[in-house]
């Protein structure tokens, strides 16, 4: 089962969001999987990370 979400930010300052995909784009499998209960849970972080990656480029905010 796979649905969608949609997610609105407010409050958040431009500078925040960079600060944001910065994190999003530099967070590795170690961090996540230290933070994750098992590799399951893990995967799934993973997942969401990602998408939260194309969200946020697909706004304008892709770090390089």
């Amino acid at each position: 089962m796979h649905e969608e979400l949609t997610l609105v930010l407010t409050d958040i300052t431009e500078a925040q969001t960079m600060a944001l995909a910065q994190f999003v784009k530099r967070v590795g499998w170690t961090d996540i999987r230290q933070n994750a209960v098992d590799d399951d849970e893990a995967y799934q972080m993973r997942d969401a990370i990602v998408a939260l990656q194309k969200a946020l480029d697909f706004v304008g905010y892709s770090p390089r």
